[in-house]
């Protein structure tokens, strides 16, 4: 049909549907567009740094004091002690001896994570440390990580040296090395090791950069993240100075300064200071942790990676191309040079480096911060901590996030007079170094972070600050409700250390917090065998409950593990109208709760699909004898408890379901209790995380050339093998052979299966090759069924061993 044909109404109905069409291609270009740029939180952090320094505001508070991190070098690093000499450039020689060392790398909790103490020994301590630390920022985070829910959750490391593994590197003597020399110091392991502990499915990702790897790291989380790779993602910076070899080769390039400090900026720069360190950063889309009632501490606006390509040299810094990721990551983020408040600088504190990247940094945004009329800020907390190398980044990271949360910036150069850098035209650029603390410049808080490698990888991040909703002002409902409190750990001391921190935390809790921090530790931390719930109207009331429970704690309570209530009933007296009344205060008190079950049917299935929300499967059962209007009824441990829900006064029955899931989660309940937050309830990053139980675990450096302490196989011993017909004494073989494989220093529980004592697929190979100098089997070591309880395992090897024997006619052993 011709346009000449056409009715003006059948035009017009032409026009407005390709109108319509335009404006829907309109609309889903710009929601691509925005998925392309969204802003990311950052939810969670933590840390390990040079002073000491293991918690954000550990962190805080050092940057607005004054001094620096480094130390000498500690007794346990003979290695480097070994080539130390003061007159530079002697060949073989390192003219370091100071540089920002972590106060502790040796111990380790790694029962908390289910590693035999054989592999805890070979782990470079970047992945004991990784793990911790990965951990405590997910607590702070308020995410609970239950291995089995498989969260979608990517891990980003960026990591540029594994050296611990060097010790065990003997030409001389090679029985040092067994199957965990591959796992215990590969770079991929680092990040794989995460994500396997943890149970994760995202992507996994390791990157070594050099000095830029942690924030290139960042910047393929950012990817990942607005590609909708994963829902969380886990970015994490390692660095540790263990390497003689590595520290010889950077003071024969003279690239070190000879005191071990970074001179960021000053005329007195002469290399930068090494230092080493761990951080984590969680970071998720920022509409999905506001939907998820999370903490945001920052926001990610943008990032950018590139390369310096044909310059000088691979090392040397190339100003355009500096520039170059400056306008980039400015134009992801969508933020204009004009807005930035302040620039962390990669500042290595080298005469070459500092002037290029000033100039750099003046090229992209000067014109547009002079126009303002106020210089940008720049620092570099290389400064004062040293120069972490692949996790200089994500130490800038955080040290910006804590900056734009505070509204503060440090001051970046102590206020000592000290000459800047001549080289840098200080009187013609628009940027300054404050050497005391100022408050944030007025405009939006918006920084940038620089991160520059060796390897020529050039990366920069806009991050600025979050400001939340103001709160409802609209009081709360009713008076004060009674909270739940619950708390667990994996052994009686953790437990008892944690209740401790947690009530000391609870005293200075303000009554508006309450319900946040009760929610944080309820649906914000894993669930694990020791337990203890409390509850309570205050803040007073839950810390002297929870003092009374420790205290009514007896050694048989903690050497026993609860076993988990399988079945319950819900008796019901056949009351209705309490019932109806019930749950109308039950909604009140927990909307999210009774948002999620099901608001058709009877009073009764209405109320057990209120504890299915929570977890808990229950069967309705009529009992018109029943005092209550309804009592919950469970089986464990060979006896029957119950629990009043809904008493004379229906108005109480939230504080009885609070008593009644605090009962269900001490005696082991997998229960699901974020749906008990309250309306105006958050999680909070502020509250204890989990106290480690840590063990030294560590290989000393052998002398050059000398076999040393052997630590990946035990002495070569021959143990006496029991006759394979006496099954028993088998059995008793088998536990001590798996003992002495997992250098255990106790006798495993044979009631935990092989995987949850500590085993893996290694472990299991070196195992059966062991019990195989003795017995002759038919099951191999991939046979072997490593999720029964160890006895049961035992009981199946030692018949297969009096099996294979007796066809054979006589026992293959030694005596």
């Amino acid at each position: 049909m011709s346009a000449r044909s056409m009715e003006p109404a059948q035009i017009r109905q032409l026009m407005e549907e390709q109108l319509k069409h335009s404006r829907r291609l309109q609309a889903r270009v710009q929601e691509l567009e925005g998925r392309r740029h969204a802003p990311l939180a950052v939810v969670g952090m933590s840390l390990r740094l040079p002073g000491g320094l293991d918690t954000p505001d550990a962190y805080w508070d050092w940057l607005r004091a004054e001094g620096t991190a480094d130390s000498e070098i500690p007794d346990e690093r003979p290695g480097l002690r070994a080539v130390y000499d003061p007159v530079p450039g002697r060949p073989g020689r390192s003219y370091v001896g100071r540089a920002g060392f972590l106060s502790d790398i040796s111990h380790f909790d790694a029962d908390f994570f289910g590693i035999s103490q054989r592999e805890a020994k070979l782990l470079d301590p970047q992945q004991r440390m990784l793990l911790e630390t990965a951990w405590e920022a997910l607590e702070r985070a308020g995410i609970a990580v239950r291995r089995s829910d498989r969260l979608d959750v990517g891990v980003f490391l960026g990591m540029m040296a594994s050296e611990y593994g060097e010790r065990l590197e003997d030409r001389a003597d090679m029985t040092r090395i067994d199957p965990y020399y591959t796992t215990g110091g590969g770079l991929c392991f680092g990040a794989g090791r995460i994500s396997h502990v943890m149970g994760f499915r995202g992507p996994v990702l390791s990157v070594d950069t050099a000095c830029s790897s942690s924030l290139s790291a960042l910047h393929l989380a950012t990817r990942a993240l607005r590609g909708e790779e994963c829902r969380y993602a886990l970015v994490c910076g390692s660095n540790l100075l263990l390497s003689a070899s590595l520290m010889v080769s950077l003071c024969q390039t003279r690239a070190v300064s000879p005191d071990g400090r970074s001179k960021s900026f000053l005329a007195s720069a002469d290399g930068y200071g090494r230092g080493e360190g761990v951080g984590v950063l969680v970071l998720m889309r920022q509409e999905d942790a506001e939907a998820e009632g999370r903490e945001v501490l920052a926001v990610v606006r943008g990032s950018a990676v590139n390369h310096d390509g044909a310059a000088s040299g691979l090392t040397a810094p190339n100003g355009p191309a500096q520039q170059e990721v400056f306008r980039a990551a400015l134009a992801d983020a969508r933020v204009g040079a004009g807005e930035l408040g302040y620039v962390e600088a990669h500042g290595t504190g080298t005469a070459l480096g500092d002037p290029i990247e000033v100039g750099a940094l003046d090229a992209v945004v000067g014109d547009a911060v002079r126009e303002r009329g106020a210089p940008l800020p720049i620092g570099s907390v290389k400064a004062r901590l040293g120069h972490l190398e692949a996790a200089s980044g994500i130490a800038a990271v955080i040290k910006t996030v804590l900056m734009l949360r505070h509204r503060e910036i440090p001051a970046a150069l102590p206020d000592d007079g000290s000459a800047l850098n001549p080289h840098i035209p200080w009187d013609r650029l628009s940027v300054t170094v404050p050497r005391r603390n100022r408050p944030w410049p007025a405009g939006p808080r918006v920084a940038g972070v620089n991160s520059f490698g060796m390897s020529g990888t050039n990366a920069h991040v806009v991050l600025q600050g979050y400001d939340a909703p103001d709160p409802d002002p609209t009081p709360a409902a009713g008076g004060a409700r009674t909270e739940l409190l619950t708390l667990s750990a994996k052994d009686p001391a953790a437990l008892a250390e944690l209740a401790v921190s947690v009530r000391a935390c609870l005293k200075q809790t303000e009554p508006a917090r309450l319900s946040s921090v009760c929610h944080t530790l309820r649906a914000g931390r894993a669930p694990f065998a020791h337990r203890v719930a409390v509850t309570g109207a205050t803040a007073g009331e839950l810390a002297e409950a929870l003092g009374a429970a420790l205290d009514a704690r007896t050694p048989a309570d903690d050497a026993r593990t609860p076993a988990a209530p399988r079945t319950a009933v819900l008796r019901i007296s056949g009351d209705e109208e309490r019932l109806t009344a019930a749950l109308a205060a039950l909604a009140a008190a927990y909307p999210a709760a009774a948002g999620g079950a099901e608001e058709e049917g009877t009073p009764a299935a209405r109320l057990a699909g209120l504890l299915g929300v929570l977890g808990l499967r229950v069967r309705p059962r009529l009992d018109p004898e029943l005092g209550e209007a309804a009592v919950l009824e469970w089986e464990a441990g060979g006896a029957t408890r119950t629990a009043p829900l809904v008493g004379d006064d229906p108005e109480g029955a939230p504080a009885l379901l609070s008593a009644a899931l605090g009962t269900l989660f001490t005696a082991g309940a997998d229960l699901r209790l974020d749906a008990l937050r309250a309306p105006r309830a958050r999680f909070t990053g502020d509250l204890p995380t989990y106290p480690f139980q840590r063990r030294r675990f560590w290989i000393e450096e052998p002398l050059t050339g000398a076999g040393g302490e052997s630590a990946a196989a035990a002495p070569e011993h021959k143990r006496g093998a029991p006759d394979p017909q006496d099954r028993a004494a088998v059995r008793a073989y088998l536990l001590a052979e798996l003992t002495e494989a997992l250098h255990a220093s106790e006798e495993p529980d044979t009631t935990l299966s092989f995987l949850d004592s500590g085993g893996d697929s290694f472990l299991s190979v070196l195992f059966i090759t062991k019990v195989e100098e003795n017995y002759r089997l038919r099951l191999t070591a991939e046979e072997l069924p490593l999720d029964l309880p160890l006895g049961e395992l035992f009981a199946k090897l030692a018949d297969d061993i009096a099996a294979t024997a007796a066809a054979e006619g006589a026992p293959e052993r030694d005596a």
